[in-house]
């Protein structure tokens, strides 16, 4: 899989992969097998960072063009990988110096930017070669390539072969509960496809995908949790689960959105167990599938039931207690997944603020292979994303959000913490952690956004402050490599043992400031 991470101005950012470009003057902002151009990346106008990985350049005078650092800024971040270069004279060019010699050859690992490493906050500026990208090898194809799927298109399957459960019988209409039907549908056509047709399916009570199915939605369909089953956060329950515990088998899941309808303070929005079979890599995975938590018509959690001029003490503005849990005994392959807490109404007006609640968003201890190829939690209370006691990961570009309204209340508030789902410790935090890392080993973050936006609803950016202290914990147990690695609104952009270590001074850049590698093995 070949891929790229690209930070804007402004500090957005995007990924691409797979993609080829013949014959043009630049390749472009995503183009990872480029044959016959004139530049293959030209990075100059405007771009704060850049990460590629698994590319191969052809017949091209320049690889990649950045902007110059300087002592005011270090934008112009790079991080190569395992870059293959044919007849390509010049390998990176900084305001028209050669940095970095092209020719025939492999490029292992390189960057320019600011490298740290452990607990050490002392920046290393590089224009150089650096340590080789750690990559567990359950994460690679056979090419020694970071291993990539695309979304499966069925183009080979006939009609015939999708059994629509509108059809069969599901009311789809938001109110009826269609939790027996579907679960029958699933059982008996598990090995078949299941093309959901229905505009809203309501659930009451956990729905199992057993292994062995693959679900696709048209104009995406709506799969939400409702009822007492999810209303007790001391008893979560999850309102899909994906495989039983301990199973083996292939899982598509695509174009679908699953959501819940509050109050849902219970409710685990997916469980996934299932695991991919031996020698199969990638069976069992999700494309451009979204876990949508409030904010849009259906959910109770709208500007009428929850805006944040509404007292919003009691439950009924608890949209989850998890967006998603992969469990121990997991494997995934994660592509375009999202799990959002609505902060605005889609089926209202965007101006009007949400002050709504899910407890968690991603929680990983599946010791993998996990692939997270273009994820993001945002809004959660008590974090975004939470390896704990996880392995082999690869997270090509994460992005995070923290809630608006903390820190009113802080932390875990209005949620209990619950060891039992390893949540994170908090000691006066006034938001909650875009990324927490415990007890994991052969984490490789490949890009990541990490944005604190607002405080207590105030926009900072338009105040010119920092929102919160810290963002992203590692313990010092776990083996993490993080790189191309961008935050906003936070005072130390990574920290171990609750302890910060590179502070976002260190590294200006522009709207997001930038880190462009960090390691601890």
């Amino acid at each position: 899989m070949t891929q790229i991470q690209h930070t804007r101005v402004y500090g957005w950012r995007m990924e691409a992969r797979n993609i080829t470009v013949n014959n043009a003057n630049t390749a472009g902002d995503g183009d990872v097998t480029v044959n016959n151009c004139q530049i293959a990346f030209d990075s100059t106008s405007g771009s704060e960072a850049l990460a590629i990985i698994d590319a191969t350049i052809t017949n091209t005078p320049i690889f990649v063009r950045v902007p110059e650092p300087n002592s005011g800024s270090l934008t112009g971040s790079l991080v190569l990988n395992n870059i293959k270069l044919n007849n390509v004279p010049t390998g990176v060019v900084s305001s028209g110096q050669t940095v970095l010699n092209g020719g025939t050859t492999t490029i292992n690992s390189w960057a320019q930017g600011n490298v740290f490493s452990g607990t050490n906050a002392k920046p290393r500026f590089l224009q150089d070669n650096i340590g080789d990208i750690s990559k567990a090898n359950v994460l690679l194809d056979s090419s020694g390539k970071v291993f990539g799927r695309g979304r499966p298109a069925y183009a080979d399957y006939a009609v015939s072969q999708f059994v629509s459960v509108k059809s069969q019988g599901a009311h789809g209409d938001g109110h009826t509960d269609d939790t027996a039907l579907l679960q029958k549908i699933f059982d008996q056509a598990s090995f078949g496809f299941s093309s959901d047709r229905g505009h809203l399916i309501l659930i009451s009570s956990t729905l199992t995908i057993p292994a062995g199915t693959q679900i696709v939605g048209e104009a995406w369909s709506n799969i939400m949790g409702s009822g007492q089953t999810f209303q007790n956060q001391n008893i979560p329950q999850a309102v899909i689960r994906v495989g039983a515990p301990g199973s083996t088998g292939t899982v598509e899941i695509s174009g679908i959105v699953f959501t819940t309808r509050a109050p849902a303070n219970g409710a685990i929005v997916v469980e996934w167990n299932v695991h991919d079979p031996a020698g199969q890599q990638g069976a069992a995975g999700a494309w451009d599938t979204i876990i949508r938590l409030g904010g849009a018509a259906g959910t109770n959690i709208q500007e009428e039931q929850c805006s944040n001029a509404i007292d919003n003490t009691g439950d009924n503005c608890f949209a989850a207690f998890m967006g998603l849990h992969l469990t121990s005994g997991s494997s995934a392959y994660l592509e375009g997944l999202w799990v959002w807490l609505g902060d605005h109404d889609l089926d209202g007006s965007e101006s009007i603020e949400l002050m709504a609640f899910s407890g968690r968003g991603i929680l990983s201890e599946s010791q993998g292979p996990v692939w997270m190829v273009g994820t993001a939690a945002e809004h959660n209370v008590l974090y975004q994303y939470n390896l704990a006691g996880a392995a082999n990961h690869y997270m090509g570009l994460i992005q995070t959000e923290t809630a608006y309204y903390q820190p009113n209340p802080v932390p875990p508030s209005p949620f209990i913490s619950n060891s039992n789902y390893l949540d994170p410790v908090f000691s006066g935090e006034g938001a909650g952690w875009a990324l927490y890392v415990q007890n994991s080993s052969d984490i490789l973050v490949f890009g990541g956004g990490l944005y604190s936006f607002f405080s207590a609803g105030i926009q900072i950016i338009e105040h010119c402050r920092q929102a919160d202290q810290q963002l992203v914990n590692i313990d010092s147990s776990s083996s993490v490599g993080i790189y191309s690695f961008s935050t906003i609104g936070v005072i130390f952009q990574l920290s171990v043992d609750h302890k910060g270590v590179i502070p976002q001074s260190a590294n200006p850049t522009g709207f997001a400031q930038v880190f462009t590698g960090w390691t601890q093995h």
